[in-house]
């Protein structure tokens, strides 16, 4: 082998192929690439501008959620949230409201489970395996035995503002709210410290729209259902 051969075959892997031209794109035209969703997780509706709004659910640390809203609302999300791979966990003191999804999640696997109210047993979550609980508890939900942690996610579902409900927004990192009184918005409103204009739009939501909050954001998400979970859920509703 000559010494110009060697050093072909130490340098590359193979044949050296046909030479392209590089494809490359102009700095004004790169944001024209980007995915229309922010972050990866589940994507509970669009916003105003009909863009993807996604929640991401399994993290690495503890996350807490309040919705003030419909059960519709949670069981959607909890659909969504299996279909990521998460095991969701129901606690409930109206199992058979999540009889029939928790029957049809998972094509037969088990991966939503029904609790009674204080009968959460731990769930051991993980990076592979992580976990969705659902507190569906009613206006004054006790304290839960399993909290938010790695791997494990905690919503909780309230119909409406209950006294319980400031503590529990207080902890939350997110907050969802969906049509309430117009007093209940006016509480919601200084707790959240909303301006005036989302403080009064909240008494006016449509079903199945929810302002959501964090420390640094706010947003109108629409959430439409696909027709698997119309078919199994029925439509959009703010009451039960």
């Amino acid at each position: 082998m000559s010494a110009f051969t060697g050093a072909r075959a130490r340098l590359g892997f193979g044949l050296i192929g046909p030479r392209r031209g590089r494809q490359t794109v102009p700095l004004d035209q790169l944001a024209s690439l980007a995915l229309p969703v922010g972050d990866d997780g589940v994507v509970i509706g669009v916003d105003a501008r009909s863009r993807p709004a996604v929640l991401g659910v399994n993290r690495p640390t503890p996350y807490e959620v309040t919705l003030i809203g419909g059960l519709w609302t949670a069981q959607v999300l909890a659909l969504r949230a299996a279909a990521t791979g998460a095991r969701i966990v129901v606690e409930t003191g109206r199992g058979q409201a999540w009889t029939a999804l928790a029957h049809a999640a998972g094509g037969g696997q088990p991966c939503v489970t029904l609790h009674d109210v204080g009968r959460v047993p731990p769930q051991g979550p993980s990076a592979g395996s992580p976990v969705v609980v659902v507190r569906d508890c009613g206006m004054r939900p006790p304290r839960g035995r399993v909290v938010s942690g790695p791997w494990q996610s905690v919503l909780t579902l309230l119909p409406y503002l209950s006294p319980v409900a400031p503590r529990l927004m207080e902890k939350s990192s997110l907050v969802g709210v969906q049509r309430v009184s117009p007093d209940e918005a006016a509480q919601i409103g200084r707790i959240l410290n909303l301006p005036d204009a989302e403080t009064q739009a909240l008494s006016t939501l449509a079903d199945g729209v929810t302002l959501w909050c964090s420390d640094r954001d706010r947003q109108f998400v629409m959430t439409q259902a696909t027709d698997a979970e119309t078919g199994l859920l029925g439509g959009a509703r703010r009451m039960d």
